[in-house]
């Protein structure tokens, strides 16, 4: 049976990898990974400079595949529903890739920015394409964003006895922050519409030699943050950010009461 290994490769410093993850770097035969086209090239890049970098032995290979476009989410679609068809596509790509690439008996790896668990697609789309090809895999967790961000700016995610939320920017509410609230996937900046006193960090390119940080107030830093990403997307052709949220003292909710045992 073919195994795939699912490496978390953190989010931009290859200082970041766990020596779990270098073995498994070395125990792999062929590399997946998704082309998205010349604005992202230089993700698929970092991927193969951190397998020069830790792979002792170089008889390898990378494969890159065609990244199916996701379509855009119509009015009288469900979001779910459009992401749903898109993984669906993406199974379909990895299901042929690694079945012609990858020997029956042979070990691949897909490099996963971040950690694969959080708000990546790949443990998903591997399941699809286990009902199709006969296939096992192991995940090695990575750096999140999340540990990079707050590493960066030098906090703790929790506030003591306070909630931590980890949600994306279509799902934020911005007037009802009981306590942390981390963000991922805002492409709208949705931290503009939380009260004046809100507090932010954000970060842009973690552990990358791009690495951008701002913090402070909402009413203070909100537009900076915005110019900041607009100029940075332009530059690179794409962007990768994070942000953490928390309420002034005085606009703390109650947090829920917690269950007694």
């Amino acid at each position: 049976m073919r195994t795939l290994h699912v490496i978390g490769i953190g989010v931009g410093d290859p200082d970041q990898l766990t020596v779990a993850a270098i073995r498994a770097l070395n125990d792999t035969d062929v590399f997946f990974a998704m082309d998205k086209g010349e604005r992202t090239a230089d993700l698929v890049a970092v991927r193969r400079r951190i397998c020069d970098r830790f792979i002792d032995d170089p008889d390898y290979r990378f494969v890159t595949l065609p990244d199916p476009v996701r379509a855009a989410t119509a009015p009288d679609v469900d979001y779910r529903t459009t992401v749903a068809e898109w993984h669906d596509a993406r199974a379909a790509v990895w299901a042929e890739a690694i079945t012609t690439e990858l020997p029956p008996d042979g070990i691949g790896a897909v490099l996963a920015w971040g950690d694969p668990a959080l708000y990546d697609s790949t443990l998903r789309i591997l399941d699809a394409v286990a009902d199709r090809v006969a296939l096992r895999y192991d995940v090695i967790p990575g750096i999140t964003a999340i540990q990079a961000l707050t590493a960066a700016h030098r906090i703790p995610l929790n506030d003591v006895g306070r909630p931590v939320l980890i949600t994306t920017g279509r799902q934020l509410h911005p007037q009802a922050l009981t306590g942390t609230t981390v963000v991922m996937l805002d492409g709208d900046c949705a931290f503009t519409a939380c009260p004046p006193q809100t507090r932010i960090w954000w970060g842009a390119y973690l552990g990358s030699d791009d690495e951008v940080l701002v913090a402070g107030t909402v009413d203070a830093v909100a537009e900076k943050i915005v110019a900041t990403r607009a100029a940075a997307r332009a530059r690179h052709g794409w962007i990768m950010d994070t942000y953490l949220l928390r309420p002034a003292p005085d606009l703390l909710r109650p947090a829920p009461d917690r269950p007694v045992a």
